[in-house]
């Protein structure tokens, strides 16, 4: 059922920006805001970067950025980009070489600020060598690390400051006639990100990634990265995402997937509609809940399961998910299919049944879909 989820007012209306490729996925125009994360492993270390990114992968990332300080990391990556179940973003900040080196190597796109990278015969290079492998670029700029001269300019980090980097940066890859590039104005700053944003996207339609930089912890940073990439996602503005944690990969990569699936934006797993509990609770919501998500974490299907302890509310946010439990009195309670009272359950049974409950709804999904593809 969940009618939730496609009711027009609920429709962001996107910026329309032209389309890219980083490797196999699309960024931009029409097609789905990607997720992405960045591996915090040495990059030397093959074994365990390319586990990191496989991890990633697995909780839904679609792309992955690698650091690239030095030419053992870009030696590494070529090994890296072969074995990696999505495409690569290098990462690279001063040295030229190692574009070209990462290039070579098979990275999808080079992450780069091309005001550090040198000279504009450097910049035509790193061109050349992007366009002769196939390399889109991201242009990243950012808030601690803007330009003397800017800083002169304007006094101090501003919106006004990293739009107008970006397009300094912007005119540099146009020069050499290269358009396959994303850019992203991060700060750690809320306002000044979200500003920076803004007015950058009135000017440029090339697609954009967004981030609030440095955001901090997984909770610090998940309220902070939510309050500024929902304001622009709510606005349309990202093309592609990135939350940044101090925390493993995989919950920068869950925390921008709730933030897209909440906005309608983009669908994947199990949502979880649940009370935060009161003295009406007819079982432990809490832990109930917290059980549930940890044993749903493997599902890629998009559906919604609502977990509520009473009748005051339970049997309405049952009728809009797919699959509904609602305490009730004497240790029973209420399961709904597809919006629907279906049948009643006891207080034991209560994370295996949904658990199941879940696992058959999406085999049937799957059997259905399998069943199209023979008959079409």
């Amino acid at each position: 059922m969940n009618g939730q989820a496609y009711r027009p007012y609920r429709q962001i209306g996107r910026r329309k920006s032209r389309k890219i490729q980083v490797g196999s996925v699309a960024v931009g125009g029409d097609a789905p805001i990607s997720v992405q994360t960045m591996t915090n492993t040495l990059t030397t270390d093959v074994a365990a970067t390319l586990a990191q990114i496989e991890a990633a992968a697995v909780a839904g990332a679609d792309i992955v950025r690698v650091s690239c300080p030095d030419e053992a990391s870009t030696v590494a990556l070529k090994e890296i980009c072969k074995n990696s179940p999505v495409p690569i973003i290098a990462d690279i900040h001063f040295h030229y070489r190692r574009a070209l080196e990462a290039a070579d190597a098979g990275a999808a796109c080079l992450r780069i600020n091309p005001g550090n990278i040198g000279s504009a015969d450097r910049v035509a290079e790193v061109v050349r060598a992007a366009r002769a492998n196939g390399c889109s670029m991201r242009i990243g700029v950012n808030g601690g690390s803007l330009e003397k001269h800017l800083l002169e300019k304007y006094g101090e980090p501003c919106p006004e400051a990293l739009v107008e980097s970006a397009l300094e940066h912007a005119r540099l890859l146009q020069d050499n006639d290269f358009h396959e590039y994303k850019i992203s104005v991060k700060a750690s700053d809320v306002f000044m990100a979200v500003a920076a944003y803004q007015q950058l996207s009135e000017v440029l339609d090339c697609p954009l990634h967004i981030g609030i930089t440095e955001a901090g912890g997984l909770r610090a940073g998940t309220v902070k990265s939510a309050i500024g990439l929902g304001n622009l996602l709510w606005a349309g503005i990202g093309d592609t995402i990135r939350v940044s944690l101090s925390a493993d990969p995989t919950e920068e990569v869950r925390v921008a997937y709730e933030m897209l699936k909440s906005l309608g934006l983009r669908r994947r797993g199990v949502t979880v509609i649940s009370c935060p509990s009161c003295a009406r609770q007819q079982f432990d919501v809490i832990s109930t809940v917290q059980e549930i998500e940890e044993r749903l974490e493997h599902i890629n299907k998009p559906l919604t399961v609502s977990i509520i302890g009473c009748v005051v509310n339970g049997p309405g946010e049952a009728r809009e998910t797919d699959i509904g439990l609602t305490g009730g009195g004497k240790d029973t309670h209420q399961v709904y299919i597809s919006g629907l009272a279906h049948h009643r359950l006891q207080n034991d049974d209560i994370v295996e049944h949904v658990v199941s409950l879940v696992e058959e709804h999406v085999a049937r999904i799957e059997s259905e879909e399998d069943s199209a593809e023979l008959t079409s």
